[in-house]
């Protein structure tokens, strides 16, 4: 019996009226449910960001607002200062960006190409943090990042107490470690009796090839970093360097509600746009690397 390549029915099954209609009604139901789930919130939030407080009070569940007022996204820019928070996330996204791909890529690679005697220990060992939560490791972090060993430094209130921390993340190096597996062995042979340097090799022969991965670490990196709350709010204390997530929070008793939902409504805009944008790289990142769930 041959099954069809996209159903869960086999080709003769699908040739029964009812079994067609049945298939055809869960699919066209669960894409409903999906759009609900996915969509529906961004909508309802565009849909409190354009109506007014009166109204957003008496009709909480009506569809569209009868006179949207749109000028709540200039003034929550503006009065609320929302400009200078995106401002802000974006400068911790992009440290948190960098040092996360330059901590993936370059462990990923001695793990899986240079192969040092006690790399494999060393691998088990970043792994093991995975089972480690995170609140766990807050309160050690945060001394840490108050007196930083050797060097004796405070980096509380600057965004290298996000952006180092940032760069333990044992999910990446997972995963560039099994990108770099799955490259052939020979590429990497044929380069070393070629000449080329470690350096090289990194620079020149695996980095070009490895673009889909780059992908599925740098949309991971973006999305939790844009998001990240809890350790931004312990460690930046000082309101003009908060991100987007820690200030919305201290606006909830200070800003009207259609410009509070306005502003929500902006920062989850940017996240929302780079995940349309990369999402195909990450299914094809993640197959790569033999990496599912």
């Amino acid at each position: 019996m041959t099954e069809h390549p996209t159903t869960f029915a086999s080709s003769n099954d699908l040739r029964r009226p009812w079994v067609a209609v049945a298939l055809r009604t869960t699919q066209v139901l669960t894409l409903i449910l999906l759009l609900v789930i996915g969509v529906g919130p961004l909508y309802w939030t565009l849909k409190g960001a354009v109506s007014p407080p009166a109204e957003l009070v008496a009709h909480p569940l009506r569809w569209w607002p009868i006179e949207p007022d749109f000028g709540n996204f200039t003034t929550a820019f503006t009065e609320l200062r929302v400009g200078r928070y995106l401002a802000n996330t974006v400068q911790i996204v992009i440290g948190s960006w960098f040092v996360q791909l330059f901590v993936a890529m370059t462990a990923g690679f001695a793990f899986a190409v240079i192969r040092p005697r006690i790399g494999r220990y060393v691998y088990a060992a970043i792994l093991a943090t995975m089972f480690v939560p995170y609140t766990v490791s807050l309160v050690s972090l945060f001394l840490t990042m108050l007196d930083v060993p050797l060097l004796r430094l405070n980096l509380l209130d600057t965004y290298w107490a996000i952006w180092l921390p940032a760069g333990a993340n044992a999910f990446n190096v997972l995963l560039a470690t099994r990108f770099f597996e799955a490259l052939p062995q020979e590429l990497y042979d044929a380069a070393k009796v070629d000449g080329a340097s470690t350096w090289q090799l990194l620079t020149r022969i695996v980095l070009p090839m490895s673009r889909p991965v780059i992908a599925v670490i740098s949309l991971l990196a973006i999305m939790h970093s844009w998001k990240e709350f809890i350790w931004p709010l312990v460690v930046i204390s000082d309101p003009t360097l908060q991100p987007i997530s820690v200030a919305l929070v201290n606006l909830v008793d200070a800003a009207p509600l259609d410009e509070l939902i306005a502003a929500m409504a902006m920062a989850l805009a940017p996240p929302v746009l780079v995940f349309l944008v990369l999402q195909r790289y990450v299914v094809a990142g993640l197959g790569f690397t033999g990496v599912k769930g």
